[in-house]
């Protein structure tokens, strides 16, 4: 009987591909150095006009005064307060709408961006000529109201709530641009849905699991609405109040020097809370979903994790070998 033999096919070598050789890309470079000088040109002018003084050379009594100028002070800290209450209220109020937004109908989406959008179409000349009216006509027709002392209120030179009204209606469409971004790369419906099962209240689900997912988003809004406000001139200016931008236009006539310092020394204070800002939106954001949900899940009511009597699994019955019965 003659013995069956297989041969082996050899197998197909795959081709090896040759690696690619990296072309250097001079453009590159050309284009950040052409960047570069267009950024730094102006910075290294105001720089070198704030230290050189004609027939007397290099000084720095235009940054060795800036602590000690009437006003520099106050300015800056209600700057800076202004900016964190803005903050604050554009965050309360277009989180909640956005996720709202992506747990309803699709059709209110349209709605909210056409909202948050119209201050792009509005000129801010136009916004504070109508919240001045309303100020100048609301004390003349409730002065024997409650009313009448909220009006008040919200002038307060020390803090003015309306200019953080103002700002937050300003700085609607950059924080709605990032948090929408931030929103369309997080399956919403499903965290929401499995918070819910959890046990979780609808706070939770906002402060718990959406908001550890939206760091970076919020962190760039929080910089843009930062940035509009330690720059806007308008507004305060024409309703009376004189925050950081204010005073710089207002020390100008007397000390050009000092309000180019300040300027310059405004951009090094924009860029710290940028870095910030940037290091605190950074963070492990893969198992965030998870592990919020699970914290969320971990902290719920007893009632919804602990089994009951009817959850215990009973034991299985012995399986009979034949002949052994």
């Amino acid at each position: 009987m003659a013995a069956l033999t297989t041969t082996a096919r050899p197998e197909a070598a795959a081709p090896v591909k040759a690696p690619r050789r990296t072309r250097p890309r001079y453009w590159r470079g050309a284009v950040l150095a052409v960047a570069g000088l267009y950024f730094i040109t102006p910075l290294l002018s105001s720089f070198v006009f704030t230290v050189h003084v004609p027939n007397q050379g290099l000084t720095f009594e235009a940054y060795s005064g800036i602590l000690s100028a009437d006003g520099f002070t106050e300015s800056l800290f209600l700057s800076l307060s202004l900016a964190a209450a803005t903050i604050a209220l554009a965050l309360l109020l277009v989180v909640p709408a956005l996720v709202a937004v992506r747990l309803g109908p699709p059709r209110l989406r349209a709605v909210v961006e056409i909202v948050c959008m119209m201050p792009l179409v509005v000129p801010p000349i136009a916004l504070v000529t109508g919240i001045a009216t309303v100020l100048r006509w609301g004390p003349d027709h409730f002065s024997r109201t409650p009313l009448y002392q909220t009006f008040l209120a919200v002038q307060n030179e020390s803090f003015p709530v309306v200019l953080v009204l103002a700002y937050t209606v300003l700085a609607l469409p950059f924080v709605h641009r990032s948090l929408d971004a931030g929103l369309r790369a997080v399956d919403v419906p499903t965290l929401v849905e499995a918070a819910r099962n959890c046990g979780a209240s609808r706070l939770q689900v906002i402060v718990s699991v959406i908001l550890p997912n939206l760091r970076s988003s919020l962190a760039g809004a929080s910089f843009l609405t930062l940035a509009l406000v330690l720059g806007e001139y308008t507004v305060a200016s024409l309703l009376g109040f004189r925050p950081f931008a204010v005073w710089i236009v207002s020390v100008s006539g007397a000390e050009a020097r000092m309000s180019v310092a300040v300027s310059l020394l405004s951009l090094l204070i924009t860029w710290a809370l940028l870095l910030i800002l940037s290091r605190a939106g950074t963070g492990p954001s893969a198992s965030a979903a998870a592990g919020a949900v699970g914290a969320v899940g971990a902290t719920a009511t007893p009632a919804a994790t602990t089994p009951g009597p009817s959850a215990t699994t009973p034991a299985a019955a012995p399986i009979p070998v034949p002949g052994k019965e």
